[in-house]
């Protein structure tokens, strides 16, 4: 695949630091992680798969000028590309963009452009926040009860499974997802932090204001999709 811009830059200096800290967050989930970036007019949405979650995690920064591309890279590559300006909002972009790679089988498989709708019955960030801080305290307490002979990975795997795969309000919204959104810092703990779930077909997004947590039905992750491409 040849990349159609082999530079670009942010709108400012934040743009830049925020994708910084999103890519740095995936890396953290995974080493060798890739992110799809798709550019369009002033915007680019960044797409990511942390593993632990079995979600998309989406970020969207603005861009100075205008851009149309569509390519694959590294996560490591892209955060090791990027300048955050420092000082000087004018000086932030990234000088070069990675060489394209053989993206992981998600990449082909993003979320519709359109058709958006939202649902209510979800939660506010406060609550969301209190059933985090419960789950976790829930998966240590089972954990530390654990017999000795069964303090295994398989066995923590079934636990997790088992709370995270549980449902948010009134809605089909898996409690992961949630908890992919606090992880990768979607989710703040702000007066007036506006939450909001949107559906279109079978696929679920949780929307804020520094990203989007996407997954399709309610107890397969990403499995068994159609490919789709799309944006954010």
């Amino acid at each position: 695949m040849t990349v159609p811009v082999r530079s670009l830059r942010f709108a400012d200096a934040r743009e830049a630091a925020d994708l910084a800290a999103f890519l740095g967050r995936l890396l953290h989930y995974d080493r060798a992680a890739a992110v799809r970036l798709q550019a369009g007019g002033g915007a680019l949405a960044v797409f990511g798969r942390p593993p632990s979650f079995e979600v998309l995690a989406i970020r969207t920064v603005r861009l100075a000028g205008t851009h149309d591309f569509d390519v694959t890279v590294s996560a490591g590559e892209l955060l090791e590309a990027l300048d955050t300006g420092g000082a000087d909002e004018d000086a932030a972009g990234v000088g070069a963009l990675p060489a394209p790679v053989t993206g992981p089988p998600w990449t082909g498989v993003l979320p519709p452009r359109g058709g958006w709708q939202e649902r209510t019955g979800l939660p506010g960030p406060v609550d969301l926040r209190t059933a985090l801080a419960d789950a976790v305290a829930e998966f240590r307490s089972r954990d530390a009860a654990l017999p000795e002979d069964r303090r295994t990975r398989t066995e923590r795997d079934l636990i997790g499974r088992d709370i995270w795969s549980r449902t948010v309000g009134s809605t089909e919204l898996p409690l992961r997802a949630v908890h992919a959104a606090q992880s990768l810092g979607f989710l703040r703990p702000q007066e007036g932090f506006p939450v909001a779930l949107l559906t279109t077909g079978s696929w679920m997004r949780l929307r804020t204001p520094y990203g989007s947590i996407a997954l399709r039905g309610t107890g397969g992750g990403l499995g068994n999709l159609a490919v789709t491409v799309g944006t954010a």
